[in-house]
């Protein structure tokens, strides 16, 4: 009884300090939602209120109807991070499965370079991709900005490592019935494996989405600017306008924490078969 009371009580405490710390992460947030509602002298006249006294849509329309580049950085943002996706889903599911259950000479080469690289921090990586992407003629360039991103060590390790925990069973059953690997791979372990290609499509989507380091190396002309770098442009404009500044930051806030949110159900399936043997 004394455990089971104490457990109880430890349980209880845990809920309160998460809700605690949710209190915490959360109101900076919602002031700031609040803010992109509200005049700017509502704003910087000092009174901590959550509900706008003055509501007011003048904001976004600025934003919108004012700002020529603004439909352009977010329609960058929306190619981009999609394509980086969907590359990403397709070839990082392709390597993770065969390093997963395919024979081939240097298997486990590649495997340790992934390992490998994922040791190295990205901030290394900048200065030869300009280089690079110089010399091809790719700077401020769609290309310049997917391409390098189109595969991603992480994800592969992750992919490889659902593969391997895989049923056997299932593919040998295919093959059976005459399917290829490709074919067994398209058809019978890609729709079964919905919970991980989900999980890495959010951090995918949302590392594209905030990137600000690679636009801010390859990308110099105003009309090809992605959201996070554009803002920094709009935010030196407006520097003293805070609320045309939030306003913008929940345009390109609210996109990721709706997809987040639409997918965050998946995490939790995917981590079960993440994390098995290797």
């Amino acid at each position: 009884m004394i455990n089971i009371s104490r457990f109880s009580w430890l349980k209880i405490l845990l809920y309160v300090l998460l809700t605690v710390y949710a209190l915490i992460t959360l109101i900076p947030f919602l002031w700031a939602l609040s803010a992109s509602f509200k005049p700017l002298s509502e704003i910087v006249n000092g009174e901590p209120n959550f509900l706008p006294k003055n509501f007011t849509l003048d904001n976004y329309k600025q934003i919108f109807l004012q700002e020529p580049l603004f439909w352009r950085w977010l329609l960058n943002s929306i190619v981009i991070a999609v394509s980086v996706t969907l590359l990403n889903l397709a070839f990082n599911s392709m390597a993770g499965y065969a390093l997963a259950r395919l024979r081939f000479v240097g298997k486990r080469f590649w495997f340790f370079l992934i390992l490998a690289v994922l040791a190295v921090p990205a901030q290394i990586t900048l200065i030869p991709t300009f280089l690079i992407l110089k010399a091809i003629g790719w700077l401020n360039s769609y290309q310049g900005m997917i391409v390098p991103s189109m595969v991603n060590a992480t994800f592969i390790f992750m992919m490889r490592q659902f593969f391997v925990n895989f049923p056997r069973e299932l593919e040998e059953a295919a093959q059976l019935d005459g399917l290829n690997t490709f074919g067994i791979f398209r058809h019978i372990v890609l729709p079964l494996a919905t919970p991980a290609l989900a999980a890495q499509a959010v951090f995918v989507f949302m590392g594209s989405w905030n990137n600000f380091l690679l636009p801010v190396v390859i990308l110099f002309e105003p009309e090809m600017f992605t959201l996070p770098l554009g803002l920094n442009t709009f935010k030196g404009q407006y520097i003293s306008y805070w609320n045309y500044i939030m306003a913008a930051s929940m345009i390109f806030t609210l996109p990721a924490l709706g997809i987040y949110a639409f997918f965050n159900r998946y995490f939790i399936q995917s981590a079960t078969f993440t994390g098995g043997k290797g």
